[in-house]
């Protein structure tokens, strides 16, 4: 079974938004892009703009998609994660779900222990951080 989660990686001043899980969540201490399941009949966009706004009571415009990846856990299930470059449009960030944030500059983003299903969008962010984040940080 394959369940899909989309992501934010919401930019500012050239530098991407991680959230670490609290001790309730699974995968506790584990950095990530925030996000959720994409419930039966939403599409990807419309569920970041809704997960963000219940993590993060912030309201982000869509910017561009990331390469999907798909991660099998431990269970037997796998995510498909559904990443979106993202920004923030309006509101200040609270922490609903997680127990703290961080802004990562490009020679950062691996200073942080991520969950592994973040992993290949993180690499991917590394390998294209001019072309991508620059050009969508203007």
């Amino acid at each position: 079974m394959t369940i899909p989660v989309a992501c934010a990686v919401i930019l500012a001043d050239q530098k991407v938004l991680a959230v670490r899980r609290s001790k309730d969540m699974p995968l506790s201490g584990y950095w990530e892009f925030p996000g959720g399941k994409v419930e039966v009949g939403e599409i990807p966009e419309s569920c970041i703009v809704r997960e963000i706004g219940e993590e993060l009571g912030i309201r982000i415009r869509v910017l561009a998609s990331l390469p999907n990846n798909t991660h099998a856990m431990t269970s037997g299930k796998s995510i498909l994660l559904i990443p979106f470059l993202a920004a923030v449009e309006a509101g200040e960030i609270k922490l609903y779900e997680h127990d703290q944030l961080s802004w990562l500059g490009q020679s950062e983003l691996f200073e942080v222990n991520w969950a592994p299903a973040d992993i290949a969008v993180v690499k991917y962010l590394e390998e294209n951080w001019d072309d991508l984040i620059v050009q969508f940080s203007k």
